[in-house]
């Protein structure tokens, strides 16, 4: 068996033991054309089949090509889906707020989005799948409630080179492959654009300070970039925030995330 073969493997035993845990049967992904969430769409129609629902959240911003790639991904995969935009919701907020810079419509927009999915979810009895991968994570490079928020992530412990590698087995479409990492949350936005690396280097330095536990001195002699390295490093440190639920402040014996942590597949 290859590697992508097991990780496959686990990842669909994973999803079906956390969603069974919960008493529910369904689940929902937001589909955007982009990789992650391709992946974990193919994931998780092995699993779930019909009980998966894809959900298709465009905006004005949203590149026809991800329109198309979203679309080619649910003829590929069989996979049931809809659609239901934000654009109305954005350009009401964008009308109210004239001064919006790019980030904040980013954010809002992936606000937008998770509270259109988790809405679907009531509706259909479902879990949010999570589609951020580890490098966005470790670097803070999501939305918190945004695109960070979901039930269940199957790709968080995956970098985004990885990803890419899983997708290939998969079956995932070139087209989706080969394009250059985008949110589509303005015009002309680009993942590696905004973090100033490509995900092969930054993911490079990660394996070794995160995965190794390598300290900074033993990173650089491996010949990464000491620019791009205390960006990383900061980064990880700044956005740790973004990685943790809300912090309780603690008055009493049995405060929750602080001394009663039960695990969330405990019972009765």
């Amino acid at each position: 068996m290859s590697k992508y073969a097991d990780i496959t493997e686990y990842l669909g035993l994973f999803l079906e033991n956390e969603v069974e845990k919960t008493g529910l049967k369904n689940v929902v992904v937001g589909l955007s054309g982009g990789l992650d969430s391709a992946v974990v769409a193919v994931l998780a129609q092995k699993v779930f089949g019909e009980r998966l629902l894809c959900v298709k959240m465009p905006s004005h911003y949203s590149s026809q090509s991800s329109l198309d790639d979203a679309d080619e991904l649910c003829r590929d995969f069989s996979l049931r889906n809809i659609i239901c935009s934000i654009e109305p919701m954005l350009k009401a907020y964008e009308q109210m707020n004239p001064e919006l810079d790019n980030l904040r419509k980013g954010n809002f927009s992936s606000r937008m989005r998770m509270a259109t999915l988790f809405d679907i979810s009531a509706r259909e009895s479902a879990l949010v799948l999570g589609t951020s991968n580890k490098s966005e994570l470790m670097l803070g490079y999501g939305t918190l409630y945004g695109d960070l928020a979901s039930a269940i992530n199957p790709i968080g412990d995956l970098y985004k080179s990885e990803v890419f590698e899983l997708a290939e087995y998969l079956g995932v479409s070139e087209s989706i492959i080969k394009k250059p990492p985008s949110a589509d949350l303005w015009a002309g936005q680009s993942d590696e654009a905004d973090l100033g690396y490509t995900y092969a280097q930054l993911d490079a330095a990660m394996k070794l300070y995160v995965d190794e536990r390598l300290s900074k001195e033993e990173v650089l002699s491996r010949g990464i970039n000491e620019k791009m390295l205390d960006m990383i490093i900061s980064k990880i440190f700044r956005n740790h925030f973004k990685r943790k639920m809300p912090v309780i402040a603690k008055l009493t014996s049995r405060t929750l995330n602080h001394d009663f942590n039960y695990p969330r597949d405990i019972t009765l």
